[in-house]
């Protein structure tokens, strides 16, 4: 029996490292969530105008999902507030807050409803009493 250095060993057994992969940071497309395309449904079904994704904060880059237009009303979907989603985690939620106090700040009121209210209809006809 012959004994064997670790570096011979390392010479002769062991595989090369290779570089790990990097990766890249192209941005995706944004995927409209189930609730957003419902909301989206019911606005245009009573010819309510809105712009999606609507930048209320040039400093910032913060944007709302929804800006009812010629009001200074934004709508927010929340999502997977039943799961622990990044809505309901501390750190996501403290981000939100901010986001949503610059946004009163600036003059613009806030609704906040859930998938399960836009898919109901009470979101709706909560805007509906809204815009008058």
């Amino acid at each position: 029996m012959t004994s064997m250095s670790l570096a011979d060993y390392k010479a002769k057994f062991a595989k090369p490292r290779r570089k790990p992969k990097r990766r890249s940071f192209v941005k995706k497309e944004r995927v409209v969530s189930e609730g957003e395309a419902t909301l989206i449904q019911h606005l245009k079904s009573y010819g309510i105008k809105f712009e999606q994704e609507f930048q209320f904060n040039k400093d910032r880059k913060w944007r709302a999902d929804f800006h009812l237009i010629g009001t200074n009303i934004l709508i927010e979907v929340e999502g997977g507030i039943w799961s622990n989603g990044r809505h309901t985690r501390g750190k996501g939620y403290i981000a939100d807050m901010e986001k949503y106090n610059s946004a009163t700040a600036l003059g613009y009121s806030v609704y906040r409803y859930s998938t399960e209210q836009v898919k109901s209809g009470l979101a709706i006809e909560e805007i509906r009493r809204l815009i008058g």
